[in-house]
């Protein structure tokens, strides 16, 4: 194929992903903005804070991506539905999709709250342990209004509606830093909460997000087409059990992932606060590019099952690729940000000089680490789009737990280069996701596309 008619085929499937992906990433950037947020004050207490809230937020999402994952088949579905001219069905899936994703926020809040003691059981740092496992158990909650949000934020970005859950998720970022503000360092009266004020901040924004979101869905004219009575839709065992059979393998994608990172953390935690903390501030800083990829994943995703629906095979690969495309030159212009400012982001978080150093030779492995993430991340979404999730989910497992985490393991204890070799094994680990789910979606889309 000339450049020309490369250009030609593919610049109107980049524009479409790009004008869908920013209101996406921006969002996405916003949940992350969250943790970044309430990092930074906790950090301002102490390391051992920081590192508190490094060891709790990565348990929360271990089991918190499962739930995630049920969502994110929201938006294909539906948008496959739409695509196929079939509205009814579209609302069929969000009525039901609520139903599920409130009994799983709360089967989630209330895992979380007891499997929390096994922080304890981790042989991480007393001091640590004592501040995670309280402030784990507050952030839990949040499971059940983040599972609301999704599931309308999902439905409407699979009718291509983007900039709302946008606005909602910035909006909900200021009232979060204010009550950061107001109940960590306990200003305006309010007593001084630490970390724990940090947790009750996130709730609090969380909460906001889910009422705010729900009631835009349901009292907008712009859905009146849709019948969104979940009260009044009756359960469609046949459509729950697509819904979750798709959403959980979908999930457990997301979860060898996170529990990868966690249990990584974990290890960190053994060489000491210090290197936890600065590996915290590495991977704070890595997932906030990751949630940009994330987005473009999403409205790769979404384009993908949209021409499935209309039957259009060639578009949905070209559709495909051009996201994946996207992910790889936004992750490689991150990465040359993190080696540029390696030095300073760390002085954003901490004040020790000790953890701005390790922080900073990580920051440098993160910045490799980026280009294959967002390879993986966008081949994930788009085989998702065209309902693939079985294989992709064995190539994680695969790819994070029989390779990652056993070389993280090696590098940083056999090998002796402690925290780098934690996360070179990471790297490692990513490539092979990377390669595979590339090589899965190229293949199988000239199959079933």
């Amino acid at each position: 194929m000339s450049r020309s008619a490369f250009i030609k085929i593919y610049k109107p499937h980049f524009r479409s992903t790009v004008n869908l992906a920013i209101p996406i990433v921006i969002g996405q950037l916003g949940h992350v903005m969250m943790g970044f947020v309430d990092n930074a004050f906790v950090g301002h207490v102490s390391p051992i804070n920081l590192a508190a809230a490094s060891l709790a937020n990565g348990f929360f999402f271990v089991t918190m991506v499962i739930g995630l994952g049920i969502t994110y088949v929201i938006s294909p579905l539906v948008s496959m539905a739409v695509g196929a001219g079939n509205k009814h069905e579209g609302s069929r899936i969000v009525n039901n999709g609520l139903h599920i994703n409130i009994v799983v926020g709360i089967l989630l809040s209330i895992l979380n709250y007891f499997s929390s003691a096994l922080i304890g059981l981790m042989h991480q740092p007393p001091e640590v342990v004592a501040l995670a496992i309280p402030y784990c158990r507050l952030i839990g909650v949040t499971a059940i209004p983040m599972m609301i949000f999704q599931n309308y934020r999902q439905f409407i970005e699979g009718l291509s509606v983007m900039r709302p859950a946008m606005y909602i998720t910035i909006a909900a970022n200021v009232l979060n830093a204010f009550a950061n503000y107001v109940f960590v360092f306990g200003n305006f009266g309010f007593p001084r909460l630490e970390l724990m004020g940090s947790g009750l901040a996130t709730f609090s924004a969380r909460t906001t997000m889910a009422i705010v979101m729900m009631s835009y869905v349901l009292l907008s004219s712009r859905f009146k087409e849709f019948q969104l009575n979940p009260l009044k839709e009756k359960l469609s065992f046949p459509l729950i059990k697509k819904i979750l059979g798709l959403g959980l393998g979908s999930g457990f994608q997301y979860f060898f992932e996170v529990a990868c990172f966690t249990f990584a953390a974990y290890m960190v935690g053994w060489l000491g606060s210090y290197p936890l903390a600065s590996h915290q501030i590495a991977l704070n800083m890595a997932s906030i590019t990751y949630m940009a990829v994330v987005g473009i994943s999403a409205a790769g995703s979404i384009r993908v099952s949209r021409e499935i629906g209309a039957g259009n095979r060639q578009e949905a690969r070209r559709a495909g690729f051009s996201a994946i495309g996207l992910a790889f030159m936004y992750m490689v212009c991150a990465a040359i940000f993190l080696v540029l400012f390696r030095d300073l982001i760390p002085s954003i978080y901490v004040k020790t000089e000790e953890v701005k150093i390790i922080a900073a030779r990580l920051l440098l492995i993160a910045a490799l680490f980026q280009i294959f993430d967002g390879v993986q991340a966008a081949s994930l979404g788009v085989l998702r789009g065209i309902t693939d999730v079985r294989i992709p989910t064995v190539i994680t497992f695969i790819a994070y737990w029989v390779i990652g985490i056993p070389l993280a393991y090696i590098f940083c204890f056999k090998l002796g280069f402690g925290v780098d070799g934690v996360w070179v094994g990471l790297l490692l680990g990513l490539a092979t996701s990377a390669f595979l789910l590339f090589w899965r979606f190229s293949r199988i889309s000239k199959v079933r596309t």
